[in-house]
């Protein structure tokens, strides 16, 4: 195996020099190849395929590659030339494999000191080209033809490259590449968007007129354009007289000439449209269609895919593609469930679903085939957050908090206020893995105000207890220092310190930070991004908790991490303010442990929501003005800072504001808070307001979160169809933290009908939990909860939000599967180890424990 790939990669850079380092020879790049073939090593070496004892060439090699395709040509050349170098030691150091009975090895370095640069083609009996290792089918030098003494068939399979598939080439794999689709793999699992039933397909003397209907029709005359008179002047009408053997029919289309191109008599076309009729003639006006081969059997008389397309690629040519590669690889396809999962659930093979949800036999054989393909993705993504969720259990070594009772007891009559039962609760929860040997990795949701902060600060007050450390990394400056202030006001009187760290400090604070941070001075630190830099080193960081963590990415997150005491794992501890719907807690967070905060401190008043039409904005500020005079303070939030031109009929905070202090609310004190304040203005408002020396303060999103003003009762969202769900939801939360009976007023005019569900959902209910789900059915899981930073694969077919039975049957499989096996050792669970490479990409080595 290892020879193999040595010669897919040494081969193709003698060329490469000879084209003067142009980046050619392969689709899409020399550089593409070889970091296909570089991973594809790394790949066989997790398999024990490859000796671990070339990681590091082969990886110094890969990237290397990384960085080909941007640069200069001499740059190239020193890569070329470092990489033969590379080679030339793995090749040295590697165990001699003799061939395969019947074939000879590739040439050696002196046999192909002339060979010429050649783009790989397919030929019938071989490959011709350097990059296909030992399937030579003839090699030119100056002095002689090499060529292999045995012709081996070409068999692909799920990594062969799309160009090297029969019907596709070049052209067209380029176009596919456009889709994503690079490999077989990719191609095979490249799922129809729908169908159409094309088994009932209607002579034209049968069809109904107002119906939509299907037929296969020829192209009997040329098209004609001509250009409409009377109340149609100047349109262009495109039309195409076609008949079967029961009748004739006009297809037209309105203002589109270039549909003359397309046609030619005696063309077969499959036709699907609605049916009209004009002086006895049936017409169908802008018809799908398409153009049907000899025998073309995928298209028609069944049950027909239809994909999603890009420009310059047609259904007919996909389909065809398609089925070849089943053809071609459906005997081959690997197994990856294990046999007693799929006899427990009655799940067709592979190969058998893959056929049925392309070319589906019927609709019960697609159903069957979608639950086998969805089941296997949600395996897939279970399999290996069970392995780190497991390994985090029973492998990775932690630091043991142990705080005795009476100190815990203290700690909470400290407290201003009195714990709900549901803070006891979770509390306990953490405090029980804080205990443990094995690190923490927990995530804590809850709704708006039901007291994060305060269990948060428990385990940062723990970390302290015990000698350690412990940070909290918050998203945005605002909220940082909200959660300073909170949590200094918190410990100052038990004398502990908090430090700030962000990036807005000047150096010379930042300096004496990282110093009191790498030195044990300081014990527990809120900080943004600026945590996790380069430079920023701990003492002995023992927990971190992180807050409104799908604002980032997983490397973000485990960067943090990274900063513990060498070879031990921190705790961590997940906050969010938005509740969690059961499937992306299954999904998203499957590796963590769940605690919920359901339940809100007594005293929180319910907030009465109502929405109203912009030219009801006199009557909302005079509400407004109402509050004022009756002792009380109100926010308005705009979706802009500065007025847009693109945007115009959108408030923007700062005009607002002006206006305001000078029209509406001209009596009284109106401040303004957004994120392109500097810190020091923005802490200005924000106190003043806190204060009650402002009456109205006008904001942008940065109170979503964090802002605590119990005097507040009025939260008035201009062009509030502009905001989401749940941001709605939290900035209703900035409300209703006093004893006073407190108001959200949404202002706006939705047009769509997305927009006008958020605001009904909003007066409906004051439920997170039940508003996090109505948003995740309304923006659906690639937007909701920032799932494109969760450091997950995207599906190709699961649906999260439909699919809840299968997610639930997948965990309980991957988990019992883990538990029993968590190495999935055996080699009946290889195909099950490449399937998760191929599934997860670079991705598996983040969410894998390391």
């Amino acid at each position: 195996m290892l020879h193999e790939i040595l010669e897919k990669l040494r081969l193709p850079l003698i060329g490469e020099a000879k084209s003067g380092f142009a980046n050619v020879g392969f689709i899409g790049g020399l550089d593409a190849h070889i970091l296909s073939q570089t991973r594809r090593a790394l790949d066989f070496m997790q398999l024990g395929e490859v000796p671990r004892a070339h990681e590091f060439s082969l990886q110094r090699l890969h990237d290397m590659w990384m960085r080909y395709a941007e640069a200069d040509t001499q740059s190239r050349a020193k890569i070329v030339e470092d990489s033969q170098k590379i080679l030339a030691v793995i090749s040295a150091e590697a165990p001699t494999q003799p061939p395969p009975e019947g074939e000879e090895l590739c040439p050696t370095s002196s046999d192909v000191s002339e060979i010429p640069l050649s783009n790989p083609s397919p030929s019938r009996g071989g490959w011709v080209g350097a990059n296909v290792g030992t399937n030579v089918g003839a090699i030119e030098t100056k002095a002689q033809t090499i060529k292999p003494k045995t012709q081996i068939a070409f068999r692909p399979d799920l990594s062969t490259e799309l160009t090297y598939l029969k019907g596709i080439g070049p052209k067209r794999a380029e176009l596919l590449q456009k889709l994503g689709l690079k490999t077989v793999y990719d191609l095979l699992y490249y799922f129809p968007a729908r169908y159409e039933d094309r088994r009932v397909v209607k002579p034209l003397e049968s069809v109904e007129i107002g119906a939509k209907e299907a037929v296969m029709v020829t192209v009997l005359y040329p098209p004609s354009t001509r250009v409409m008179g009377g109340r149609m002047s100047g349109r262009k009408v495109t039309k195409v007289r076609v008949g079967d053997d029961s009748g004739r029919a006009d297809l037209q289309w309105w203002n589109q000439p270039y549909r003359e191109k397309q046609f030619q008599p005696g063309m077969q076309l499959f036709v699907y449209g609605k049916i009209g009729e004009f002086n006895g003639l049936i017409q169908m006006d802008s018809p799908e269609f398409e153009i049907l081969g000899e025998n073309d059997q995928l298209q028609v008389g069944r049950i027909v895919p239809v994909y999603p397309m890009t420009e310059g690629l047609h259904q007919g040519p996909i389909r065809r593609a398609i089925y070849g590669a089943l053809e071609m690889c459906g005997g081959n396809l690997e197994e990856m469930l294990p046999h007693w999962i799929l006899q427990q659930n009655g799940f067709p093979s592979l190969e058998n679903a893959l056929r049925q949800i392309h070319f589906p036999d019927s609709w019960e054989a697609q159903k069957a085939a979608r639950e086998r393909l969805v089941f296997e993705e949600l395996f897939l993504l279970q399999v290996a957050l069970a392995q780190k969720k497991i390994a985090a259990h029973t492998e990775e070594i932690g630091l043991r908090h142990e705080v005795d009772d009476e100190k815990i007891k203290a700690f909470v009559r400290a407290l201003p206020f009195k714990l709900t039962g549901a803070q006891k609760r979770v509390m306990n929860e953490i405090r029980k893995d804080l205990k443990s040997p094995r690190p923490m990795n927990r995530l804590l949701h809850g709704d708006v105000g039901s007291g994060k902060t305060i269990v948060a600060a428990y385990a940062l007050w723990t970390a302290h207890m015990t000698g350690h450390q412990g940070a909290l990394l918050a998203p945005t400056e605002i909220l940082a220092e909200q959660h300073f202030s909170t949590l200094t006001r918190l410990f100052k009187p038990m004398g502990i310190e908090v430090a700030l760290l962000e990036g807005s400090i000047k150096s010379k604070n930042k300096r004496r930070i990282q110093a009191d941070l790498s030195e044990g001075r300081v014990s527990i630190i809120v900080g943004t991004h600026a945590l996790i830099q380069e430079g920023i080193e701990f003492n002995k960081l023992g927990i971190c908790v992180i807050d409104e963590q799908h604002r980032f990415g997983v490397m973000q997150r485990a960067a943090l991490q990274h900063k513990g005491i060498e070879g031990l794992r921190p705790d961590v501890l997940v906050m969010t303010a938005t509740p969690i719907p059961r499937t992306m807690a299954l999904t998203i967070y499957g590796d963590l442990d769940v605690s919920v905060l359901d339940e809100l401190p007594p005293g929180r008043q319910p907030i009465k929501t109502v929405k109203i039409k912009p030219n009801q904005r006199d009557r909302a500020y005079k509400f407004v003005l109402d509050e004022i005079k009756g002792g009380r303070q109100a926010y308005v939030v705009c979706p802009l800072v500065e007025e847009s031109e693109k945007l115009a009929h959108l408030q923007a905070a700062t005009a607002l504001a002006e206006r305001l202090r000078h029209e509406e609310l001209k009596d009284l004190r109106v401040g303004l808070v957004h994120g392109q304040m500097n810190v020091i203005e923005r802490d200005e408002q924000m106190e003043l307001f806190r204060a009650g020396m402002h009456d109205v303060l006008v904001s942008t999103t940065v109170i979503e979160v964090g802002v605590d003003v119990p005097n507040s009762t009025v939260m008035l969202i201009e062009d509030a169809e502009r905001f989401g769900l749940s941001q709605l939801h939290q900035l209703r939360g900035r409300v209703g933290r006093g004893v006073h009976k407190s108001y959200c007023v949404l202002l706006g005019d939705p047009r769509t009908d997305e927009g006008k569900a958020r605001l009904g959902v909003m007066t409906k209910t004051q439920n997170g939990f039940e508003i996090a789900e109505h948003d995740l059915q309304l923006r659906g899981p690639g937007e909701f909860y920032g799932t494109r930073q969760s450091g997950l694969p995207d599906f190709r077919l699961a649906n999260i939000i439909s699919d809840v039975e299968i997610i639930q049957q997948a965990r309980e499989a991957a988990f019992a599967l883990v538990q029993a096996n968590p190495h999935l050792q055996g080699e009946e669970h290889d195909a099950l180890k490449r399937a998760l490479r191929r599934f997860w990409g670079e991705k598996l080595s983040l969410i894998q424990v390391s």
